[in-house]
């Protein structure tokens, strides 16, 4: 098993659990704060709300952007509460990962009766 697989299986457990405790229906926010905590007492190094400087050709954008979750600098996850994901989810994550030339991401939507139903590893 490489260790982005093993690494993306800690975050997906760490979701489950804080799926279990909150269950579907909160604030995005809630489901990244109990998450962001959960991989910290796991020991896993996770920051929130990444910002990320964009740039257009020669133009520098001062927009305030940030990355929900980036979990070891090297798995970017998205966190979304809808009613389904939908493709333009999974293109938004791969933007992002594009961006930071991170390979490995994963798309979470805490709106599913069972997790494993709004869950989406990405590769590039």
């Amino acid at each position: 098993m490489t260790a982005d697989r093993a690494l993306t299986e800690k975050i997906i457990g760490a979701a489950m659990e804080v799926h279990s405790y909150w269950g579907p229906g909160l604030l995005e926010s809630i489901y990244e704060k109990s998450l962001a905590h959960e991989l910290s007492l796991q020991g896993i190094n996770v920051h929130r709300q990444v910002p990320l400087d964009l740039k257009y050709k020669d133009l520098e954008l001062d927009d305030k952007f940030a990355l929900d979750l980036m979990v070891e600098g090297r798995v970017i996850v998205e966190l979304k509460v809808v009613k389904e994901l939908t493709p333009i989810h999974q293109a938004q994550l791969m933007t992002y990962m594009k961006l930071t030339d991170c390979s490995v991401g994963l798309l979470i939507n805490f709106n599913v009766t069972r997790l494993r139903d709004g869950i989406r590893r990405i590769v590039l």
